[in-house]
């Protein structure tokens, strides 16, 4: 799991469309109409993710976010990795701000959470997808939330169709090699 913040933006003028022989024509000025932040769940090896748009990113809404995973997709699992980077709003404390404690106690049970190392933002597997989604769905002008959660929404949509996996090839001595200053020496 991860998130990203997403700034709203609206043409102050309207595009020129592309015409034989002209191109399309975008002003560059353009009208900030805020910000959104984009939560992203993931199964690298079975191709599915589930990605939402929201207003903000605070504790409540990634209870509520987790809330969906775990009642949506996983609603008969017992118990739920999730591994996901070490914010604030990431705790089973979120769960208890946002629901009454027999439901935040039912949903953190359900939850093993696992935190990468320190230095280990390189594994973080829910940022390649975070990437794709700006390289092929945000890499224009979106100034309202309401289009942002339906571009959103399609993209993860014909992603999950194809379902398009994430085939990690980076090996733990592969890793050493490479991030030999933040790995510990091993004395043989």
């Amino acid at each position: 799991m991860d998130e990203q913040p997403v700034q709203l933006i609206k043409d102050v003028r309207v595009p020129v469309a592309a015409a034989p022989g002209r191109p399309k024509r975008v002003d560059y000025e353009y009208e900030r109409a805020g910000t959104a932040v984009i939560f992203m769940f993931n199964e690298p090896h079975t191709g599915w993710r589930q990605v939402t748009a929201t207003e903000r990113r605070t504790r409540i809404d990634w209870a509520l976010q987790v809330r969906a995973l775990l009642d949506g997709r996983y609603a008969g699992v017992p118990k739920v990795r999730l591994i996901m980077d070490n914010l604030n709003t990431h705790t089973t404390g979120s769960l208890y701000e946002a629901f009454p404690p027999a439901e935040a106690r039912r949903l953190s049970e359900r939850l093993e959470i696992h935190y990468p190392p320190k230095h280990g933002s390189w594994l973080n597997l829910a940022e390649n997808e975070l990437s794709a989604l700006t390289k092929q769905c945000l890499s224009r002008r979106i100034g309202a939330l309401s289009t942002l959660q339906e571009e959103v929404a399609a993209w993860e949509h014909q992603r999950n169709a194809d379902r398009v996996c994430i085939h990690w090839r980076f090996t733990i001595d592969r890793a050493r090699e490479k991030l030999h200053r933040v790995y510990p020496q091993i004395k043989t």
